[in-house]
C-alpha cells in the first residue's frame, strides 16, 4: 500500500528532475541571450529562455501526473478544479539572467489540501539543489538545512525585492530606510526564491516583499518553515494562498522586524 509519504517523495523526485532539466538549459543558454520581450511594463521582463524551461517542466509534470493542476508564471493556469496543483516559476529572476548577472533559479511547488507539500529550488550554476518536504524537514544537496540562530537584528542580514508599482515601491523604500541603521546590512538580489533558500540555509536572516506572486514563493515558504524559521504577511498575521506579501525569516529576529514595521506610518 502506497502511504501518504511515499506518494510525497515521489512528487518530489519529479520535481527534482523537472528543475535539474530545466536549470541545465538555463546554464547552457546562460550568457547568450541577446533579446527579451516586455511583460506588463520595461521592469517586467521574459526571455525564450523562460518559455522553454517551463516548457521542459510541464512536459515532465504533464507526463507523470496529467490530472494535476498547474499555476506557472508564463501560461494560463489548467485543470483549476484538481485536488493537486504545481506551482512553477521555471526562471525566477530574468533579469538578472537576461542581463549576464549569475543569480537566477527554478522553484517548482505542489500544493495540496490547501497547503504547499512539496518545494524544490534549484540553482543551477552552483548546482545547489533546494528541497523540502511539509513535516520532513528541508534539505541541500541531500543534507539537512536550518536557518540561522541570530536572535538579534543589528547582527543580521536582510534582503528584500522592490514591487514593479509605483505606490508599493515607495512603500518599500520606507521599509528599507527603516531597516537600513537596524541591521547589519541589507541586499536586494533579484530573485525571490533564492532569497527564500538562503533564509532556509542561514545566509540571510530576513527576506521581506510586498508584490509576490504564487510562484514566487511556494516553495521558498515551503522550505523557510521545513528549516525552522517562521513566514507571516508584513503585519504578522498567516499568509494566505494567494497572498502577496512575504515576511520570512529565521525566526529568532521576527518579532523585531515586526516592531519595525509596526513603526513605519
Amino acid at each position: 500500500m502506497t502511504t501518504e509519504a511515499q506518494t510525497r517523495s515521489e512528487f518530489l523526485m519529479v520535481a527534482v528532475e523537472a528543475a535539474r532539466e530545466a536549470g541545465s538549459f538555463l546554464k547552457e543558454r546562460f550568457g547568450t541571450i541577446d533579446r527579451y520581450d516586455l511583460k506588463t511594463s520595461h521592469h517586467d521582463l521574459v526571455t525564450e529562455a523562460d518559455r522553454t524551461a517551463e516548457r521542459i517542466i510541464l512536459e515532465r509534470i504533464g507526463k507523470a501526473y496529467p490530472d494535476h493542476g498547474i499555476l506557472s508564471e508564463e501560461s494560463p493556469p489548467r485543470r483549476t478544479d484538481a485536488p493537486y496543483r504545481w506551482v512553477i516559476d521555471p526562471l525566477d529572476g530574468t533579469t538578472n539572467y537576461a542581463h549576464g548577472i549569475p543569480f537566477f533559479g527554478v522553484s517548482i511547488a505542489l500544493e495540496g489540501q490547501g497547503e504547499v507539500l512539496v518545494g524544490v529550488i534549484y540553482d543551477p550554476l552552483r548546482d545547489e539543489l533546494y528541497t523540502a518536504i511539509r513535516d520532513e524537514g528541508a534539505e541541500r544537496n541531500g543534507k539537512p538545512l536550518a536557518v540561522s540562530r541570530i536572535a538579534d537584528l543589528k547582527g543580521s542580514l536582510l534582503a528584500t525585492g522592490f514591487p514593479l508599482r509605483p505606490r508599493l515601491k515607495e512603500r518599500n523604500l520606507q521599509i528599507l530606510r527603516a531597516f537600513l541603521p537596524r541591521a547589519q546590512s541589507v541586499r536586494r538580489f533579484g530573485s525571490a526564491a533564492l532569497c527564500l533558500a538562503y533564509v532556509a540555509c542561514g545566509k540571510l536572516e530576513a527576506y521581506w516583499d510586498l508584490s509576490l506572486h504564487r510562484w514566487d514563493m511556494a516553495a521558498g515558504y515551503l522550505l523557510v518553515q521545513e528549516a525552522g524559521g517562521a513566514c507571516t504577511d508584513l503585519q504578522g498575521g498567516e499568509v494566505g494562498p494567494e497572498g502577496r506579501e512575504l515576511l520570512a525569516s529565521n525566526g529568532y529576529i521576527h518579532e523585531q522586524l515586526l516592531d519595525v514595521m509596526k513603526e513605519i506610518p
